[in-house]
């Protein structure tokens, strides 16, 4: 089952301090919803463990993310695959493009996720507004620490 989220944050920072955060491992397990832990396993690669429960369900992911299409510091895409053993998988990725407005950064992004196994069974309004929500969470903890930082 796959859906697609958009959205954009106009975050109080320039270009070059938002592209720096966005590929710092702790600002950004900071800002995963449920992150147990990211580390860094190459220049552009990570692994993760996110703990998240959609609806009745409880899982721990374990998984694999890395960056691609790097266009430094105006874009990149970032994807993943969680496995959460009996209840199912989830890959995705996100297309995150920033664009200048004075001394403010407009950050836009283009998720697209696929689940399956037990999850895919819950429905899809119910994943549908449980990843939005997620992403969400993500996209306004990361203006927040940004904006502040």
């Amino acid at each position: 089952m796959a859906l697609v989220i958009e959205g954009e944050e106009r975050i109080a920072a320039s270009v070059d301090k938002v592209w720096e955060a966005l590929n710092d491992v702790e600002v950004l397990k900071e800002c995963i919803p449920g992150c147990e832990s990211l580390e860094k396993t190459s220049d552009n690669e990570m692994s993760a463990v996110v703990s998240l429960k959609i609806g009745p369900i409880k899982a721990k992911f374990n998984g694999a993310v890395e960056l691609v299409n790097l266009t430094p510091p105006t874009a990149y895409t970032i994807q993943g695959e969680g496995k959460g053993g009996i209840a199912g998988f989830a890959k995705g990725g996100a297309d995150v493009t920033l664009e200048a407005d004075g001394d403010e950064t407009i950050l836009r992004y283009s998720a697209k996720a696929d689940v399956g196994g037990k999850i895919a069974q819950l429905g899809s309004r119910l994943i549908d507004s449980t990843s939005r929500k997620l992403a969400g969470q993500f996209f306004s903890s990361f203006n927040e620490k940004v904006s502040a930082g």
